[in-house]
C-alpha cells in the first residue's frame, strides 16, 4: 500500500531545511510568507533582535479580488512598510512554499515597489 505523506509535514521539513541557511540580520532582514487557504502574510523579521519590523496581510488590508491580486497588494504594502521603517534589502524566506503562484506575485509585487532582494 503506498502511504500518502502530509502536505504540511513536508512544507514544514522544506521549511526548516531552508531556514538553516535563511537568517535575517539588522542591515537585512528576513522576509517571511505564509499562505493559509484563505489568506496570506507577510513579515519582515529581524533575527538577531528576534522583532518584526513590519508586517502585511491580505485580512490587514481587506483585499478583495482573487488571490494573485490579493498577493500583489500585499507585497506592495509590505515594501512600503519595510521602507518606511527604513529596510531597503531583505532575505526572501518562502516558508517551505513553492515559489509560484501567489507566493511568486507578493515576491514580484514587493521588487517592484522596491525592496531589493
Amino acid at each position: 500500500m503506498i502511504k500518502r505523506q502530509d502536505r504540511k509535514v513536508n512544507r514544514s521539513k522544506r521549511h526548516r531545511r531552508v531556514r538553516v541557511h535563511v537568517a535575517g540580520t539588522a542591515e537585512r532582514p528576513r522576509l517571511s510568507v505564509f499562505r493559509s487557504l484563505n489568506h496570506l502574510y507577510a513579515q519582515v523579521i529581524d533575527d538577531s533582535g528576534s522583532r518584526t519590523v513590519a508586517a502585511a496581510s491580505t485580512v490587514g488590508l481587506k483585499a478583495n479580488g482573487n488571490g494573485m491580486a490579493e498577493a500583489a497588494e500585499v507585497g506592495k504594502a509590505i515594501a512600503a512598510k519595510a521602507k518606511a521603517a527604513g529596510v531597503s534589502t531583505v532575505v526572501f524566506d518562502r516558508g517551505g512554499f513553492l515559489y509560484h503562484g501567489r507566493i511568486k506575485a507578493l515576491a514580484d509585487a514587493a521588487r517592484e515597489a522596491g525592496l531589493e532582494f
